[in-house]
């Protein structure tokens, strides 16, 4: 199955960025191949996704009726639909970034399979290095997935992690308490109604998950980004974003961040590949 977009299409950033956050056993990254299960609602499937000049390949055993579904879910993982015609014309006048667009152009911002799965993960990885974070993932599916073919498991669903009892979680993760208990609620919250799908309200959105017991503004608007797919989006308290623009706050960071409106996420992903690829 050929996927098209339209170039350009900042590549080795975005390969670079499946390769360092990928979850053993979720997914595996082989030289530009990047095979993954994804969510259908007909039930997981596992997909290897490549890149050529102006598509991208999807394979794997796909039913003729998961077509659709997988195609939209692949266009807004891998950001197929922006037109850097007008991104990267509005973004490259600007003093900061440039030099980054012109070093880019056509940077994708990385999105999400799964609402659910991109906010756990998410969770796992907060205060603790990229290497743990994976690490944590890995344990998290190996857990509580259910096994999809020799290599690969889906990512549990709410219902089976928030059948868990937060202990249960912290000793096959190796979670502390608070942040295992903050797993638990995160699924509990999935399971009563909490949306985190594509289509939220990116206000609400924000406002829910901050309503939850551990969930902070960064996990917030990154998840935002990530999940919503916000192209407004900003994560102003990054400390990355905050050391490559030179300020000590999120407010600072956030006043710098207008004049990039309504293309602040695309602002974002420049400035951190610019300072993952110094």
């Amino acid at each position: 199955m050929k996927v098209p977009f339209s170039p350009p299409y900042a590549l080795e950033p975005l390969v670079s960025a499946l390769r360092a956050h990928c979850v053993s056993g979720l997914e595996r990254h082989d030289d530009g191949v990047h095979t993954r299960v994804i969510p259908l609602s007909s039930g997981p499937t596992v997909v290897s996704v490549s890149w050529d000049d102006d598509h991208v390949v999807v394979t794997g055993d796909i039913a003729e009726r998961d077509s659709a579904e997988l195609v939209t879910i692949v266009r807004r993982w891998l950001d197929l639909d922006a037109n850097h015609s007008i991104i990267d014309r509005f973004l490259g006048s600007d003093a900061v970034l440039s030099p980054m667009v012109a070093a880019r152009p056509g940077l994708r911002v990385l999105g999400s399979v799964d609402g659910f799965e991109a906010a756990i993960l998410t969770v796992l990885g907060q205060q603790v290095s990229l290497g743990a974070a994976r690490t944590f993932g890995s344990r998290f599916v190996g857990a509580f997935g259910e096994p999809v073919d020799d290599e690969f498991r889906a990512f549990p669903t709410p219902s089976v992690v928030a059948a868990q009892t937060p202990d249960v979680i912290r000793k096959s993760v190796g979670l502390t308490n608070a942040r295992a208990q903050t797993v638990h609620t995160l699924a509990t919250a999935a399971v009563d109604g909490l949306d985190l799908s594509w289509d939220g309200d990116p206000v609400q959105f924000r406002r829910d998950l901050l309503a939850l017991k551990g969930i902070g503004p960064w996990t917030a608007d990154y998840l935002t980004v990530r999940v919503l797919g916000d192209r407004d989006a900003f994560v102003p308290d990054d400390l990355v974003l905050k050391r490559a623009l030179g300020v000590s706050s999120g407010r600072e960071a956030a006043a710098v961040a207008e004049r990039w409106s309504p293309w602040r996420a695309y602002a974002l992903f420049h400035l951190w590949t610019s300072e993952a690829f110094l």
